[in-house]
């Protein structure tokens, strides 16, 4: 592989995660360098997963299937290569294939030409960290459930969502970070869900403008929040009462997770922890707002990221 294409791609999938990802990607920069790279192509390649949906049109399921799917033959291409260890002359054999499969998919824009620098770090990725392949698979199988489903009737079917948007991805980065006990993988995954019900609460307002709900349907009967509340931007007591039972509930996925970040490798601790106490942040300031999803999206500034750091260095240096 040409070195210069490599450092290109490399260079590619941190700006992807540096424009989309603010909060992780100030945390991953206090990675050493060997596990930046690899950090941002596994963010770069969800991002164009998503954004893969957002192009084919999140209503036109078909197009979206193609599209994705279409990612899913070129991610078993490198995997295949990887596996087999193919001569290092049959490789860029591999990648004209590859780059005609972009030329053929005439639905995908120009930005996505972009996805061969995405595939040639990933190929370099995974010579050194053995990230399963069922888990972009299931990431895959995640993105693809907005294109069909706007409800979810019960926690545990929301939980199966948000496993595969995000959880995914904390498995993938455990590989990443690196880890000796199986159990870290646990701890993993419940930082996903805390982070997809996060994102879930913040967006509350934005999904019901494309008539998405994404609060489990049991919680609005038990609460008697209606979903014309939802559609009309009500923040009433009941939803209030709504939004602190998610928000603490989330809480506790996050606790959960903190348990996991001294098993990973020590070089990983003040990344991890950062990142989750960071998006964990994003909760205080829902409350901050009375618990009013609506009144504007919460956020943590760069003011927040900077003066959380030498709280959560110490923390993570006693781990």
């Amino acid at each position: 592989m040409n070195q210069n294409e490599l450092k290109k791609a490399y260079s590619y999938c941190e700006n992807v995660t540096k424009k989309h990802a603010r909060s992780f990607y100030f945390a991953a920069k206090f990675l050493p360098g060997e596990k930046q790279k690899p950090i941002y192509a596994l963010y770069a390649l969800c991002r164009h997963v998503d954004d893969a949906v957002d192009e084919a049109g999140w209503q036109n399921e078909t197009d979206a299937v193609k599209a994705v799917w279409h990612w899913k033959r070129l991610l078993d291409e490198v995997y295949f290569k990887a596996d087999t260890q193919i001569r290092k002359d049959a490789k860029n054999e591999a990648l004209r294939i590859t780059d005609y499969e972009l030329r053929e998919q005439n639905n995908f824009r120009r930005s996505n030409f972009d996805a061969k620098s995405v595939l040639l770090a990933w190929q370099n990725l995974l010579k050194t960290y053995k990230i399963p392949q069922n888990l972009p698979i299931e990431l895959m199988k995640g993105v693809l459930m907005d294109t069909h489903i706007k409800r979810y009737e019960t926690f545990e079917e929301l939980y199966v969502y948000c496993y595969r948007v995000a959880s995914t991805v904390g498995l993938m980065s455990s590989e990443i970070f690196g880890f000796s006990d199986k159990k870290t993988l646990e701890y993993a995954e419940a930082l996903g869900i805390a982070m997809q019900l996060t994102n879930i609460l913040r967006d509350v307002g934005e999904d019901a403008a494309m008539d998405r709900i994404y609060l489990p349907q049991e919680d609005l009967r038990r609460f008697k929040v209606t979903e014309k509340q939802i559609f009309d931007g009500e923040a009433s007591a009941n939803f209030i009462e709504l939004i602190k039972f998610q928000i603490a509930r989330a809480k506790s996925f996050y606790q959960k997770a903190e348990r996991g970040v001294s098993l990973l490798e020590k070089d990983a601790h003040f990344t991890v922890l950062l990142a989750l106490r960071l998006y964990a942040k994003i909760l205080d300031e829902i409350e901050k707002q009375n618990f009013n999803v609506f009144a504007k999206r919460a956020h943590t500034d760069f003011r927040q990221k900077l003066f959380s750091i030498p709280k959560v260095w110490i923390e993570a240096r006693d781990l």
